[in-house]
């Protein structure tokens, strides 16, 4: 027995190590984007006709994830309020913590609809916060997070020495890859369909 990497580990869940039939190339190459709560890695994989995974290069920020989404939705909510009840509460530990937990619920949700309510009662000094965030601004706060991820895949192509087109299938990993316009990047990128 030994240890395998991550990227490696969901080559073989998705069953691509057992994936090659008569009709396919000797190997294939599949670019593994997992992109988690708190860290981001891209791999590129080079998998044989008899399942052999080799790593061919990798990539990523260890402080890239769904919390970094969620600090910039609880900053941006931090803002409104700052503006709606010109109070500050970017220094209260607690009233942050709530902010996080909805602004959390809210990015989940919004992956299935476009527009969701952040509704938090006695937020600050006996103040309740409410708003509505849409798809559409989450998308436009988390943009250059969106294009770092992009940034990211380019460079682990680069390094494999790839093009795009070198590229047989895309496997994406991690709760943060169900981010609807995350996903519209990865698949303009890529022209594959992501599994």
């Amino acid at each position: 027995m030994r240890l395998i990497n991550e990227p490696t580990s969901a080559a073989i869940a998705y069953g691509l190590d057992k994936s090659a039939d008569i009709n396919c190339p000797e190997e294939k190459n599949v670019l593994i984007f997992d992109l988690g709560g708190g860290t981001f890695d891209v791999s590129l994989l080079k998998i044989a006709k008899e399942g052999t995974i080799t790593v061919k290069a990798v990539g990523g920020d260890t402080h890239l994830g769904g919390e970094t989404f969620d600090k910039l939705m609880v900053d941006h909510c931090v803002e409104i309020f700052k503006k709606k009840e010109k109070k500050d509460v970017s220094d209260n530990a607690r009233a942050k913590m709530r902010l996080k937990i909805a602004c959390e619920k809210a990015k989940r949700d919004l992956s299935s609809t476009v527009q969701m309510p952040i509704e938090i009662d006695c937020l600050y000094e006996g103040i309740d916060f409410s708003t509505k965030l849409s798809r559409a601004k989450f998308d436009e706060i988390n943009a250059g997070f969106f294009n770092m991820c992009i940034k990211h895949l380019e460079n682990c192509l680069r390094d494999g020495d790839m093009q795009k087109s070198d590229v047989d299938d895309v496997v994406i990993v991690g709760g943060s890859t169900r981010i609807p316009k995350l996903q519209q990047m990865l698949m303009e990128f890529s022209m594959f369909q992501l599994r």
